[in-house]
């Protein structure tokens, strides 16, 4: 029954303002109203990597679920983990609305939130009360005010090391003027060495070892992918998450939408993002895993980040126009393709495709 209401529920939420139908999503899975088809997993499917055991590589990606208020109704979606975030340390309420513009006839999204949410404060509170186990990371951003927005990422890792199952450091974001700069050499250099120290001296007092992954935008250079890995292999980080939002607008059709400010998420970053993780993968470590996220929409564009040199993947525009069954639906499809193309289980299949999608042009 939920499922169908779920299902009947979609085209609705479609015809209503992007953040308000947003605002309705949270609001029901709050109350429940929503598939509960509860972990989805197998032996081809799970995943493991430090202490920590993924049921299956799909995650809900950061940016839906920006002040914690429903991580454990996500995972009972069936996702085999949630990003909470992104969160800064101080409440912000991000850019003047609209800011959320859809592309249907694209399967797409223009987005300029400009990291609205509750702050350190409340986020903590929420998942200090949590009940339920599963994996829950945070990813930490700054302040569109802050004068040094390295020290509120260190201010994210302490606030949250006790409680986060892993960190990811968004820096990738196009909406908050100055932070993309933060990719560049000397700057990101710094940025890690504090990061890595003040997840460090967490662990120092006692706390578990916990994760941080970088999080990197698909608009980049060879030469910055270049500098990117010497700094994430150089300061010892746990992994790099390819990619956020991207500034081109290839793929989309309505030109009114084209003309939005703000990053382009779901089907036409596909393409762009699933070439930028290969060519991050062919230059970092063959054992430091990666997060896909870009166009996952099916299970063959889960697969195809697979190949690419996704360990895990993430989703979140796929799920505004194919709803919380397709968790259920792209879980099943690729357990299948798996099995299919040979391969007993997902981490068999990471990087296989690796060459064929570096070597591809940006554009399709």
């Amino acid at each position: 029954m939920l499922r169908s209401l779920a299902s009947l529920a979609q085209p609705f939420l479609l015809r209503l303002d992007a953040e308000r139908a947003h605002e309705l999503a949270i609001e029901a899975l709050k109350t429940g109203l929503h598939p509960r088809p509860g972990t989805i997993t197998g032996p081809a499917l799970q995943v493991s990597l430090w202490d920590l055991d993924f049921p299956n590589p799909l995650g809900m990606a950061a940016g839906f679920d920006k002040s914690a208020e429903v991580p454990d109704a996500l995972l009972s979606t069936g996702f085999g983990f949630v990003e909470v975030g992104t969160v800064t340390p101080k409440p912000q309420d991000g850019n003047p609305r609209p800011r959320v513009f859809r592309a249907p006839q694209d399967n797409a999204v223009i987005n300029r939130l400009g990291f609205n949410n509750q702050g350190h404060a409340a986020v903590r509170a929420r998942l200090m009360r949590r009940r339920q186990t599963g994996i829950v990371g945070v990813n930490v951003g700054a302040n569109k005010t802050s004068t040094d927005k390295a020290a509120d990422y260190v201010a994210g890792i302490e606030t949250f090391s006790d409680l986060a199952s892993f960190f990811t450091i968004n820096i990738s974001s196009p909406n908050t003027p100055g932070l993309r700069d933060l990719q560049h050499a000397e700057q990101l250099d710094d940025l890690l060495v504090r990061c890595v120290a003040a997840r460090d001296a967490q662990q120092d007092k006692g706390l578990r070892r916990v994760p941080l992954f970088l999080k990197i935008a698909p608009d980049l250079e060879d030469t910055d992918l270049d500098d990117i890995a010497q700094a994430v292999t150089g300061r010892s980080l746990d992994g790099v998450i390819v990619s956020n939002t991207t500034l081109s607008r290839n793929g989309i059709t309505d030109p009114a939408i084209a003309a939005q400010a703000g990053g382009l998420s779901g089907k036409p970053l596909f393409h762009r993002a699933t070439v930028m993780l290969a060519r991050m993968r062919q230059r970092l470590p063959a054992d430091m895993p990666m997060i896909g996220i870009g166009g996952v929409e099916s299970a063959d564009t889960a697969f195809e980040k697979i190949r690419a040199g996704a360990t895990l993947l993430e989703l979140y525009t796929g799920l505004i126009y194919g709803g919380v069954d397709l968790v259920e639906t792209v879980l099943t499809g690729l357990t299948q393709r798996l099995e299919r193309e040979g391969f007993a289980s997902v981490t068999d299949a990471v990087g296989t495709g690796m060459d064929d999608w570096a070597a591809r042009n940006l554009s399709p």
